[in-house]
């Protein structure tokens, strides 16, 4: 983010190109050269146009929709229409010019038939030369405008998307967190993916809807002027089908809301499954995952099914109509007495193919088109109205002020009476009648247990929390550290900087304040090198270190730090404690929130917050002389003395290399050359059997055989008629004995019924194979990915996943099928034109076999560039979908740093590569339409003209209009159709890129058939012998020769310097990575059973709490083993059944997407639920406590003695007060065991790495620990427990789950089942009363508060 070098992009040629290379497309000549020689790559690209800049679009774009926010209902329709409506007037004019040329062509024809009449001596040979240069003029005119006037269109949607596009970021910045529950990253991205991608295709067929009532005019004064009104019947019918069509658009329309809903529903599902993958893993939640996504993608094809069913009827109609209404005009012609000629035939049949272009094809899609971009608008504003931080329902009786430069007044900040919350709906306030003043150089502490609102506090002062009465003053510039680090893929030095100005001076010491110094000298490229998304390349410390080093560089009067020590252990935090908020930020204006209470003394106030209320303002003498007891419990809790905790050097913390210091994103890899034929194989075996595509290509062909058989019947038809009229004979010109004029009727109406069903069912199976391939897709592609190591998620970014599962997914489920299909049908249908030609004229078939060898080459020059450039075109639209999936993770960050305008000009810079990616992949195609054409053109020259010299003596002038209108037909189809050859073969890098993903190499797992038995682990004895690891095959290992026995029951505290390879250790017992050596547990190699046998049987409390949008319930036991009854003693055990109570559900309530409704404490006591749910025999830790306050860090401990007693419990901590009852330690350096044993041992090596740490915690809590430690040691070597207690045996299990024989708790188990519904919460009235005390005002007795809060 906010990269200060940019590559500067090649000048586009278009720029400098002349009135005749517009036209003809010469500026394209140095783009296919390059695309031919070596293609093109990212750095490569063109410089995008002026005009199709993001910033330029998305500036005219908000104005326009700024001036419809002020209206009662606004409409983006009317903003898009007052932004670009001035075009498609100007575009509709060239449409209709162009058509009305186009029929002249039928009147030019009229006449040629004439000349070709027997007998006739009307006309001379100039008139027949007049006639044919009046046929073959239109078409190069028509050529000539209609390729620059469908670019222009197709730029012109593009600008409406892109214009869109930036809207919608826009929006995103500004959304309050009550909107953000409803519109998720994963609808997002959906709207940017797929919504707005109607108007690239819109655009082109908006313009008939004006032309086509000019065309239906004027072809009925010709035909009636010419064939009297006989014919009108054939325009009746395409008349009468527009109401048909309308009715098939609304259905498209609704059924396309429906599908958009789905889409959402499973990308926003995708997206967590991303967010949360490591949690997946260890939890083997990957069935459960696959089973939700699974029955969302079924309701999602569902209506996509429906919607494809009305496509192919609609593609059906361009077929099927003009075939019958020739054949309705010729039979009610036939019938009203009349005999057949050619010229009222193929006069029919010209304007009738005019009208059959615009009436049934480009009006059905149009329609379609704009009923699935009525959606998306729909869509699109109900998203740019949600609700954004500054509605004016909140500034009620609230003031705000920020200060600019200049500003006289002093900085402070100043709450009085302030009441909150995240949403009116919402019962209870999150902070209620909270009152303080700051000065400029004043620092306060905020404490309280989880939950109490502490973070609530810090947003509402960056205003991301609504006020609902009382009144803020706010007066200085702010800098946030959030309490979650968030970090973006870039440089360490770019997430530092964040878009302010480099200070060498002042970055420096930010540096070494933050305890980073010595991280970065260990790092390959040093502060330039490259972290991954989230911050992915780091470890949990150094991501704290990073995101607090932003927030302090900025030069700002205002700190809110949240809680940025939890992460880093006691001596790091001394440091960055002393070094960077004690003094580097001394007399600013600093609000700490904290759960390390060892530093109270040293701030100028302190806030105890209590359920949203403060319960204690002052400093700490105050606390001293007032609150005694309060000041007691917190010295019972940690060292508050601060005599002996003095600045220390952070040479012994080192940072040490790891495989995240050296891990850099990958570049995303891409395919070259043509799309290898396994891609379509692929693709046809996901779509069905051998059997079912053989059905299909038969379906196809016997359909074809019948559509140029009714042309060719036309024909022969005419010239029966002409035969019969002259009396000469009495066969035809096959030879057959004529027959009567109703017998030929009769044939007709059997061929054309026959071509109408096969049509339809041609159609409508196609489409049904496409959606299974569609299915059979996305469902490897999932398990794929799900099923993929963790190294595969480390070096993606989001958005390359997700692009995959939204904007590929999206071009197979819709744009996929009706390519494919139109290729094949105009590629059966070019060959039946020139099979019908042939037979009428053999001669033909030379020009014809040239220029289908001129069109091949040239389709493979072309493909060489247009595949490139498509394919760049899916690679460059990957960054706007992980930029935009970054800026939702860190919005507030970023509105806190005033950065949304550098957010946006980045995402107008990934933009803009893009558009020109996708620019130049519109004007290529459009040359390649316009060349095809061309030679089009002449080979309509040779038709017509040869007939006239060459060919003049044929008999039947029936043919000669056959050939010359069939001629006609291939202008335009002929190129549309290699066109939509090239675009299939494009969308099928869609295929590959979505099989590419299907290949993912999965993780390593053993056999199900070497599953452990049902009881392992019994003892949890872990043994790891001579362990390495590392991260990826190219990567340095982490763990080194890693040695240690850990006995069952044993209870083992992991220390270590940041990067010493502690989270290693965990990554190796859950296989998360490549792993060397032995891990014994209970007798058994992990690496010899399956990945899902052994994760199940662990269970984990990470360091990060994730929790997935759906019910509470659903987040404790996804595969519902467990009873209502055991989740709500597993909650009770956690301390959140008060918590769970007052939400309106119970257990049904639902969560946001990412936890959003809960804070980081309640969310990490929610994991430790779980745990407490599986009731697994080993558990880890891995800094499980860092977010939560010191009673609540006592209430976990005091949970996991009891409820894991009898369980080996790994513990990786920062803070050395949560491993004192530990059995022993594990001092981590290196990924090596440096130390291991007793605690008490370790600590009488006064040069050993566990005493350094110790010591440097300060003297109370060191003089703590030694006194534990030594009980502890001492206790066990009298009572002899040296080894652990014998675990229960087999028949203490029952069915697999472990049974509490103490206190008869049921561990997990099946029980009466208690319904989360708030009347059954009744039965739970005793676990109420006992937490009545949480539900208390701060108005409550002294002793009350003083129990309750610390």
């Amino acid at each position: 983010m906010y990269s200060s070098t940019e590559n500067i992009p090649k000048p586009n040629p278009k720029l400098n190109a002349n009135c005749f290379s517009h036209i003809c497309f010469g500026y394209t000549i140095p783009t296919f050269r390059h695309g031919w020689k070596k293609g093109f790559s990212e750095d490569e690209l063109y410089e995008v146009m002026p005009e199709f800049r993001s910033a330029l679009l998305g500036d005219k774009l908000e104005a326009a929709w700024n001036i419809e926010l002020t209206k009662d209902k606004p409409s983006l329709f009317r903003a898009l229409k007052k932004t670009y409506f001035r075009y498609f007037l100007r575009f509709c004019f060239i449409l209709i010019m162009v058509q009305l040329v186009r029929i002249s062509q039928a009147i030019s024809l009229y006449y040629l038939m004439k000349y070709f009449e027997e007998g006739q001596t009307e006309l001379t040979k100039g008139h027949g030369y007049l006639c044919a240069t009046c046929i073959v003029l239109p078409s190069i005119f028509n050529v000539i405008c209609m390729h620059s006037y469908m670019l222009s269109l197709q730029q012109l949607g593009m600008m409406a998307r892109i214009g869109c596009c930036s809207l919608i970021y826009r929006k995103s910045l500004r959304l309050s967190r009550k909107a953000l529950e409803d519109a998720t990253v994963g609808q997002m991205v959906n709207l940017i993916s797929n919504d707005v991608n109607r108007f690239d295709y819109v655009c082109l067929h908006i313009p008939y809807i004006f032309d086509i009532p000019v065309e239906v005019v004027v072809a009925l004064v010709l035909l009636y002027y010419f064939a009297s009104i006989h014919p009108f019947a054939g325009v009746a019918l395409f008349v009468l089908l527009i109401p048909l069509q309308i009715l098939l658009g609304s259905l498209f329309s609704r059924i396309r809301g429906k599908t958009a809903i789905r889409t959402d529903v499973r990308v926003r599902l995708m997206n967590e499954v991303l967010a949360g993958i490591e949690v997946i893993k260890m939890h083997t939640w990957e069935q459960s995952f696959a089973d939700l996504v699974s029955d969302a993608r079924r309701k999602e094809i569902r209506q996509i099914r429906w919607s494809c069913y009305v496509k192919s009827l609609l593609l059906s109609l361009t077929i099927i109509t003009s075939r019958v209404a020739v054949f309705l005009a010729l039979l009610i012609y036939v019938n009203s007495g009349f005999k057949l000629s050619a010229q009222y035939v193929f006069l029919v049949v010209a304007l009738f193919g005019v009208l059959r272009q615009s009436m049934t094809i480009a009006l059905p899609n149009a329609i379609s088109q704009m009923a699935e971009t009525r959606i998306s608008l729909h869509r699109l504003e109900a998203f740019l109205l949600s609700e954004e931080m500054w509605s004016p329902s909140r500034k009620s009786s609230v003031v705000w002020k920020e200060s600019n430069e200049g500003m006289p007044e002093e900085v402070h900040i100043s709450l009085k009476d302030v009441s909150a919350k995240w949403a009116h709906s919402q019962s209870d306030n999150v902070l209620t009648d909270v009152s303080f003043e700051m000065g400029k150089s004043d620092m306060m502490a905020v404490i309280g247990m989880v939950g109490s609102g502490k973070s609530s506090l810090l947003n509402l002062l960056l205003k991301e929390l609504p006020i609902i009465s009382g009144k803020l003053d706010v007066v200085g510039v702010i800098s946030y550290a959030a309490q979650e680090p968030w970090l973006f893929v870039g440089s360490i030095k770019q997430n530092i900087l964040f878009g302010q100005e480099y200070n060498h001076s002042r970055y420096n010491q930010v540096l070494t304040v933050c305890a980073l110094k010595r991280d970065l000298s260990l790092l390959p490229y040093g502060d330039d090198t490259i972290i991954g998304e989230r911050g992915v390349s780091l470890s949990g410390g150094q991501r704290a270190r990073v995101n607090l080093a932003r927030a302090i560089y900025k030069e700002a009067d205002i700190y809110l730090l949240d809680d940025p020590l939890s992460a880093v252990d006691t001596k790091v935090g001394n440091v960055i404690f002393d070094d960077c908020i004690m003094e580097f930020l001394q007399g600013k204006c600093v609000i700490l929130a904290t759960h390390q209470l060892q530093y109270l003394r040293e701030v100028s106030m302190i806030m105890v917050l209590q359920l949203g209320r403060v319960s204690f303002l002052g400093d700490y003498d105050v606390m001293v002389e007032n609150k005694p007891e309060l000041v007691s419990r917190l010295e019972d809790k940690v060292d508050t003395t601060g005599q002996e905790r003095t600045k220390q050097q952070y040479d012994l913390d080192v940072a040490l290399p790891d495989w995240r210091t050296t891990t850099q994103v990958a570049k995303e890899a891409y395919g070259t050359g043509a799309v290898n034929r396994k891609i379509y194989r692929a693709y046809m075996q996901a779509g069905g059997s051998c059997i079912v595509l053989f059905i299909l290509g038969v379906l196809f062909i016997f359909t074809q055989i019948l559509a140029s058989a009714c042309d060719f019947y036309i024909s022969f038809w005419v010239n029966v008629e002409t035969i019969r009229a002259s009396g000469t004979s009495d066969v035809d010109e096959f030879g057959f004995k004529l027959q009567t004029t109703r017998a030929y009727i009769s044939y007709y109406s059997i061929l054309m019924l026959l071509t109408v069903i096969t049509t339809l069912v041609r159609s409508l199976a196609f489409f049904s194979m496409c959606m299974h391939a569609s299915i059979q897709l996305h469902k490897k592609m999932f398990y794929a990915v799900v099923n993929a190591p963790m190294s595969f998620f480390n070096k993606q970014a989001s958005g390359r996943i997700l692009n995959r599962f939204a904007k590929d997914m999206g071009t197979i489920d819709d744009q996929f099928p009706y390519v494919t299909l139109d290729t094949f049908q105009i590629g059966l249908s070019v060959l039946g034109i020139i099979v019908v030609t042939v037979v009428v004229n053999p001669f033909l078939v030379v020009p014809m076999a040239v220029i289908l060898i001129v069109f091949y080459f040239l389709r493979i020059y072309y493909l060489h560039t247009s595949r490139n450039l498509k394919r760049l075109e899916g690679i460059t639209r990957s960054p706007v979908f992980t930029h935009l999936n970054t800026t939702m993770q860190g919005l507030s960050t970023i509105r806190a740093f005033k950065t949304e305008v550098k957010s946006r000009e980045e995402f107008d810079a990934y933009q803009d590569i893009h558009s020109s990616a996708w620019d130049m992949f519109l004007v290529t195609s459009r040359a390649f339409g316009f060349v095809l054409d061309i030679i089009c053109c002449v080979y309509i020259s040779i038709v017509v003209f040869g007939f006239l010299t060459i060919f003049s003596d044929l008999t039947y002038g029936a043919n000669v209009g056959l050939a010359i209108t069939q001629a006609l037909m291939l202008t335009g189809m002929f190129q549309w159709g290699m066109r939509q050859w090239s675009e299939m073969d494009n969308n099928m890098t869609s295929v590959e890129r979505v099989y590419e993903y299907t290949k993912i190499e999965p993780e390593k797992s053993a056999k199900p058939s070497t599953n452990p038995p049902p009881y392992w682990p019994l003892t949890g004895a872990i043994e790891f012998h001579h362990v390495y690891l590392k991260y990826g095959r190219s990567e340095p290992y982490v763990l080194r020769d890693l040695t240690f026995k850990v006995k069952p029951n044993q209870k083992i505290g992991i220390v270590g310097r940041t990067g010493a390879g502690k989270s290693s250790i965990i990554a190796s017992l859950f296989q998360l990575a490549d792993t060397e050596g032995q891990i014994i547990v209970d007798n058994i190699d992990i690496q010899t059973i399956p990945l899902k046998s052994l994760r199940s049987k662990i269970a984990i409390i990470p360091q990060e709490p994730v929790l997935f949008a759906g019910t509470l319930r659903k987040n404790l036991d996804p595969f519902e083993e467990h009873s209502d009854t055991l989740l709500w003693k597993a909650l009770e055990d956690v301390a959140l059944l008060p918590t769970v109570l007052k939400l309106p559900s119970g257990l049904a309530s639902i969560i946001y997407e990412g936890g959003a409704n809960f804070s980081v404490g309640q969310r990490q006591l929610l994991c430790l639920a779980r745990a407490i749910v599986r009731s697994n025999r080993i558990l880890v830790l891995d800094e499980a406590t860092a977010n939560v306050d010191p009673q609540t860090d006592d209430l976990i401990q005091t949970t996991i003695r009891e409820k894991f007693r009898f369980c080996t419990v790994l513990t990786i901590a920062h803070r050395l007060h949560t491993i004192l009852d530990a059995d022993k330690v594990l001092v981590m350096e290196g990924g090596r065991a440096k130390e291991f044993g007793y605690s008490y041992v370790l600590l009488q090596d006064t040069q050993g790495i566990f005493y350094s740490l110790v010591q440097s915690s300060g003297p109370r809590l060191r003089d703590e620990i030694l006194q534990i430690t030594k009980e502890n040691y001492f206790m066990r070597k009298e009572k002899g427990l040296d080894n652990p207690p014998k675990p229960l045996d087999s028949e203490d299990l029952l069915g697999g789950r472990y049974i509490d024989a103490e206190s008869s708790n049921i561990i997990s188990g099946t029980s009466t089942n208690i319904q989360s519904k708030p009347s059954n919460r009744l039965k739970y009235k005793t676990l109420q009363e006992k937490h009545e005390d949480t539900d208390k005002t701060p108005s409550n007795t002294e002793s009350e508060t003083s129990s309750t809060l610390l």
